[in-house]
């Protein structure tokens, strides 16, 4: 395993890995089985809870996100002490590359590069991008305020994002303020513009997402993740009550969010301020209880198959969400088509994300981390 850096949280890697293998291996499977056949679970449709929220409120799906995005943070208060000794231009230059390329490889996997057509370019549109300005905005944060004023910054950041919400706009799609912002500031280069064959630029009204202003909650979601690795760098003398106060803080921040919600709606999809706080809780909650198993606990029998996506969880999403290997599938194994029928692109699927797994066991094998 690779823990040869004595900081390094065993727990955190196995749960970066979990939401690493829901994204790219577990959800197209289960997705593409579901629409296939419907099933339940106590009422509820399988399928609605691997798909994010129409609108208002929140489904399992919808934290998958956030908690990338939250841990990224985590992981702050443990890398960067490394580069603060080296200087301040050390510092900064490793931060501004490291947004850099993943806002770069975010505009690969979302904003069409690779198509080099400039009206297929979205400007900001993808994960990636959002951890990289996330990041890039925590950074002052968790460099020049001590933890206890970063939760006043991130009360803060939440009212500035808030304020505007409920003056200039409403929460429909089209008439929320951050909406208005993206719409105004990436204009044609926002995702889901195309040109139309008069050569008028239409919006589509399926995508309704937004980037902007969200950037503001994005940073407060990033700032949690870095006071949970304060509180883990700093509770390591005392590992179970550290579990227990994240544990806390989550159920906490969830509370607290719903009724926030009351009056600022549960909205991921331009991540409100009351989305922010309650995937941050469950994000807590889920760091406590891998933190409390593996950590504490110390059970880790089991868990290097998820070690392989979490170690090289870049190169997971990237080759997950870039690469094709369903054209290999075919090549070796078409002729089983004519037994299984309308299962045979499952199958596909299936064998896509496999082999995406045998190449990250093999990076983690030969111990070849890529990371930004």
């Amino acid at each position: 395993m690779p823990s040869s850096n004595k900081d390094r949280v065993l727990s955190l890697d196995v749960l970066r890995g979990f939401d690493l293998f829901m994204l790219v291996g577990l959800q197209p499977v289960l997705w593409q089985i579901l629409t296939k056949k419907d099933l339940s679970l106590f009422g509820t449709p399988l399928l609605s809870l691997i798909d994010h929220a129409a609108w208002e409120g929140f489904t399992p799906w919808d934290l998958v996100m956030p908690l990338f995005m939250f841990m990224s943070g985590v992981t702050i208060p443990f890398s960067l002490p490394k580069y603060i000794n080296k200087g301040t231009y050390t510092l900064w230059s490793r931060i501004l590359k490291r947004v850099l390329i993943l806002y770069l490889l975010g505009m690969v996997v979302q904003g069409n590069l690779l198509a080099l057509d400039i009206n297929r370019i979205y400007l900001y549109s993808n994960t990636l991008q959002a951890i990289a300005i996330g990041y890039l905005l925590t950074i002052p944060i968790a460099l020049y305020l001590k933890p206890r004023y970063q939760i006043i910054a991130i009360i803060t950041l939440l009212t500035i994002y808030a304020v505007p919400m409920h003056l200039f706009g409403d929460w429909s799609r089209d008439g929320n303020f951050a909406a208005i912002v993206d719409n105004y500031i990436l204009g044609r280069f926002r995702d889901g513009t195309t040109l139309t064959a008069d050569g008028a630029w239409l919006h589509a009204d399926w995508y309704d997402y937004t980037w902007i202003w969200s950037s503001i909650t994005f940073c407060c979601t990033v700032t949690m993740g870095n006071l949970a690795g304060h509180m883990i760098k700093n509770g390591n003398s005392q590992k179970e009550k550290t579990a227990l106060r994240m544990l806390l803080v989550g159920i906490t921040l969830i509370a607290f969010s719903e009724i926030l919600g009351i009056y600022h709606p549960i909205i991921k999809r331009i991540w409100s301020s009351s989305m922010t706080l309650y995937s941050g809780g469950w994000c807590f909650i889920l760091l406590a209880l891998f933190y409390w198993w593996i950590d504490v606990k110390g059970h880790k029998g089991g868990v290097e198959w998820l070690l392989c996506y979490g170690c090289n969880a870049i190169s997971a999403y990237m080759i997950g969400e870039v690469i094709n290997f369903r054209c290999i599938v075919h090549s070796i194994f078409h002729g089983i088509e004519q037994y299984i029928g309308d299962w045979y692109p499952i199958f596909l699927t299936a064998g896509n994300y496999i082999i995406l797994y045998i190449i990250l066991a093999l990076l983690y094998k030969h111990r070849i981390f890529l990371k930004v």
